[in-house]
């Protein structure tokens, strides 16, 4: 067998028709075709799985047991596979403790250079410590007040797992009485027994002494034992006084601060012994945000401007009677607009009457009565009840006005001040996290280090600079390390992943990578294609899922599945190079790369309706107090390097403001002085690729709306008639219709113990949903189960004389989904298959023709063919009088806009300006802007030929 090959037989996991196909090893191959044509079937559901599996049941009995075991894919037989390891974008860490820097691993190496070069300040007054003598430690105890009882503690353990008797065994060896754990007292003849999965702090208490006049020389050699015992640790607890730490290692004289022994756990927001103890090393409080609770300052009580659990107005309620009794106080009534009272007014409202009792009537059908009571604020009558209440629905209730607020301690830098006090270069840990990965490297490499300071840490920074490195190859280098990784896009966090492999620098592994280019400007392209043919370089074979012209071009093989999407797909349409490709009669993909088919460039671009949003003073994240017009009535792109700013202007400010504005949203909108022109459109829609639902229960027909048309069909029929059904008795998600023993799951999950929980066809209704009786109730000889199991383009055909079904079933086929099951699981779609579901339920909805659609990337996931179809539906929602505005990378769009706003010149810090604005040819003619440099051969290349 040859060892330079992957040689796949009978592939048919979903819609694969019966595959074979034969792969070079040790290359970089890429697998295009149109989407929901079978390439991830192929890539991810049958190579990798199967190069997983057996990688996995190579392992002992033990050692799998934890893994879990995994399916066999659908395929015959494969040869020549690696073990292998996946880089997808679902894998997006959510946890709000996980940052870039610890992702990559790139923190941890910053923590062991702090702990072994750092140079340790005062937090107070910043000077540098030093080492503490024995002299100085009895010179600051004999401070105390005369005749002040204290105990000598030596702390032999400090926050360590285990039962500790080893220490306690040598302490009672050592003729020591005493002991102190955790805070309490014991004898040490006593029996002590501790939790060994609980950390635990030891002290044993060397000597008791009182302050007088002869105390000196004694509290000298207690302090001295106490350190022979820790190796330079003491602490002195002080009764009725609070507790003195001493360390021979690092001591401000001035402020008698003392700073433990310097240990990477120290840097770590995730450790006790490092994290801020106010946030605990999140670095941010959810806090009742008055904006929220206020949004519109120019209406009054009574038309509603306080939007809060509790304390809406409504009449003879007592919110009503609160605000009368404030209204007395404050000279205020009901109907004065929020923005007309007094800064002490809103400050009561809000924050309450401070312990003052506000005089307040009640009136109600049982009669009237006159109350005198403080009030609390609302804020704090919030905050008050989110604590106290045990429930759910009310803490979600609340959590619709709380945002995150900067911890008041730590200024959202997460570590203690005294580890925020020590410097490597003059620069503490957090601020070099909070530089750009340009920046840090700057640093790095310009860093001023004594002879000793480089001995130790010289292999410490050559991994950092190199893990720097791998991030600024893959086109990150605008990111920092103190960036948290939910903020992450799909691409950026898959490049991260892609970044830490070469780090790890395997050899003869199979690497399958999703899509790494989204997300990626055009510039960064170069970057990363010459990172994958690193890792392919050092002896690995690579994988990818692409539709990226510029990877097909640079890929040693190409394999084209298709020729269309869904049932039409499936088969291998072509193979080879570029070349190979381009001649294939039946490869959409060559169509397109040999210039046989092109998506062509407008003859003339749209003139708008002549009205704009302006928005004025933005100023999120790295943008730079920007002013921004968007004429209405046009397609508008966004675009710019990765980490511009483009986000930050269109989705934390132009979005959420609007959404808040015109949609009553409670998401508050980043920095921002105003916009204006809001009178021009009624209603803003963000069209993202969150999933359209997180249960398997829910599914394209449901999410659009047309199951419920359907299930009304299938009412109408003379047998549901006869029988006395409705609407309901055809959901899966009531009793009734669906089938009980699976619950309308279609599905049954059997727990398997030792093994993984599988899934099995429901026995009863063999995965139909539905009961018998349901079942027989036929419309055009098919069942409601039937009409779950059809794709939108058969269910299209089905229903074609019934406008209202037909209609919403169209619009998802002028997307490009008509590949999709109805009943399709809304999990097992992709980002991009999500989002455009989306696009279709708005398309079918009737038109108002101010509407403002904000999408993001739409073209992620799709082919160039699909991406044809995508600007021919983006077309119909701006021809009916719309906004569509678009953050996009994809050449393909952003030469078919109307209007581009790009920003730059670069990202990160360097980024946050409007490079150039205008038609794709008025930017094409800006030096500045890197997308008109790659936009003007593409112009010119498809422009229509008259």
């Amino acid at each position: 067998m040859n060892n330079d090959k992957i040689v796949i037989k009978g592939a048919r996991e979903h819609n694969l028709k019966n595959v074979n196909l034969t792969i070079p090893r040790d290359k970089l191959i890429v697998m295009t075709g149109l989407s929901g044509s079978g390439k991830s079937s192929l890539a991810f559901d049958t190579i990798y799985a199967d190069g997983q599996r057996r990688y996995m049941e190579s392992l002992s009995s033990y050692a799998r047991q934890f893994l879990g075991q995994m399916e066999k894919p659908d395929v015959d037989d494969i040869q020549g596979l690696s073990p292998a390891i996946s880089i997808d974008q679902k894998t997006t860490n959510r946890n709000p403790r996980s940052t870039v820097g610890t992702v990559t691993e790139i923190y941890d190496y910053l923590r062991l250079l702090y702990a072994r070069i750092g140079v340790p300040h005062c937090p107070i007054c910043g000077r540098v410590i030093s080492q503490q003598t024995v002299d100085q430690m009895v010179d600051a105890i004999l401070a105390l007040p005369k005749g002040t009882k204290f105990q000598v503690l030596a702390p032999v353990v400090r926050g360590r797992k285990g039962t500790q008797q080893k220490e306690l065994e040598a302490a009672r060896r050592g003729g020591y009485a005493r002991v102190r754990i955790d805070g309490n007292l014991y004898d040490l003849d006593e029996e002590i027994s501790l939790e060994k999965n609980k950390k635990h702090t030891v002290e044993i208490v060397v000597d008791r002494l009182v302050i007088n006049d002869t105390v000196q020389s004694r509290l000298a050699d207690s302090l001295e034992t106490a350190i022979a015992l820790t190796g330079g640790l003491v602490t002195i607890d002080v009764s009725g006084g609070e507790e003195m730490q001493f360390s021979q290692s690092y001591a401000c004289p001035d402020h008698g601060i003392s700073i433990d022994e310097l240990e990477p756990r120290m840097f770590s927001f995730n450790n006790p012994f490092g994290a801020c103890e106010r946030c605990t090393g999140l670095g941010t409080f959810m806090r009742v945000d008055p904006e929220l609770i206020i949004p519109n300052k120019d209406l009054s009580i009574r038309e509603g401007a306080i939007k809060a659990s509790g304390w809406y107005y409504a009449e003879g309620s007592i919110s009503e009677m609160y605000y009368k009794g404030l209204g007395k106080k404050y000279g205020f009534t009901l109907d004065t607009p929020i923005r007309e009272m007094s800064a002490e007014a809103v400050n009561a409202i809000l924050y309450g009457t401070g312990g003052e009792r506000i005089e307040m009537h009640r009136e109600n059908e049982f009669g009237s009565g006159r109350y005198l009571n403080e009030f609390e604020g609302i804020v704090n009558n919030l905050e008050r009840r989110f604590r106290e209440t045990s429930s759910e629905w009310m803490k979600e209730e609340i959590a619709t006005v709380m945002n995150g607020v900067e911890c008041p301690d730590c200024h959202g830098k997460r570590l203690k001040p005294s580890s925020l006090a020590v410097t490597v270069g003059g620069v503490n840990i957090s601020d070099l996290c909070e530089m750009s990965v340009r920046q840090e490297l700057n640093f790095i490499n310009d860093i001023q280090l004594t002879d000793q300071e480089h001995r130790i840490g010289d292999g410490i920074l050559k991994e950092v600079r190199e893990r720097l490195g791998f991030l600024q190859s893959v086109g990150l280098d605008y990111l920092t390390l103190s960036r948290g990784a939910s903020g992450l896009s799909g691409g950026e966090s898959q490049r991260i992943r892609l970044a830490t492999q070469i780090g790890s620098a395997l050899t003869g592994v199979l690497y399958v990578l999703d899509e790494p280019s989204i997300g990626l400007h055009q510039r960064d392209n170069d970057k990363l294609i010459a990172t994958l043919k690193r890792l392919r370089d050092l002896g690995n074979t690579l994988v990818v899922v692409e539709h990226d012209e510029d990877t097909m071009r640079q890929a040693d093989y190409i394999v084209d599945i298709g020729p269309g999407a869904g049932v039409h797909g499936g088969e291998v349409v072509a193979e080879g190079s570029v070349e190979d490709i381009c001649k294939a009669p039946r490869s959409i993909t060559g169509a397109y790369l040999s210039g046989r088919k092109r998506i062509e460039v407008p003859a003339t671009r749209r003139k708008g309706n002549g009205k704009k949003l302006r928005i004025v003073g933005a100023a999120e994240n790295n943008l730079k107090n920007v002013n921004v017009d968007i004429p209405l009535g046009k397609m508008i792109c966004v675009t710019g390097v990765s980490g511009s700013g483009k986000s930050s202007l269109i989705n934390e400010i132009f979005y959420k403001a609007l959404a808040m504005e015109l949609n009553g949203a409670k998401r508050r909108p980043g920095k921002y002085k105003e916009i204006k022109g809001l009178e021009n459109v009624d209603k803003v829609i963000g069209i993202d690729q969150a999933p359209i639902g997180r249960t398997p229960r829910s599914n394209p027909a449901t999410y659009t709306g047309v199951f419920t048309d359907i299930r009304n069909v299938f009412a109408q029929t003379q047998d549901a008639k006869m029988r006395g059904y409705g609407p309901g008795r055809f959901s899966f998600n009531v009793k009734g219709g669906r089938c009980e023993a699976c619950e309308g799951d279609g599905i049954v999950q059997i727990e398997m113990h030792f093994l993984p929980d599988i899934f099995v066809p429901c026995e009863v209704c063999k995965g139909a949903r539905y009961n018998r009786e349901t079942l027989e109730v036929k419309y055009k000889d098919k069942s409601i189960a039937d009409v779950l199991d059809m794709t939108v383009e058969e269910a299209c055909t089905f229903f074609a004389n019934i406008p209202r079904i037909h209609r919403k079933l169209q619009t998802l086929l002028d997307v490009g989904l008509g590949y999709i099951k109805l009943g399709q699981s809304a999990t097992t779609l992709s980002g991009g298959e999500a989002q455009r579901v989306k696009l279709a339920l708005e398309l079918a909805k009737r038109e108002t023709g101010q509407t403002v659609y904000v999408l993001d990337e739409p073209s992620t996931g799709l082919h160039v063919a699909d991406v044809h179809k995508l600007i021919t539906v983006l077309d119909r929602l701006v021809d009916a009088g719309n906004t569509v505005v678009i953050i996009e990378h994809n050449l393909d769009i952003i030469k078919r806009a109307d209007h581009i706003i790009d920003l730059g010149p670069e990202g990160g810090d360097e980024g946050g300006t409007i490079v150039a604005t205008g038609t794709p040819e008025e930017v094409a003619k800006v030096p500045a802007s890197y997308t008109g440099k790659y936009l003007g051969p593409i112009l010119e290349r498809d422009r229509v030929t008259e």
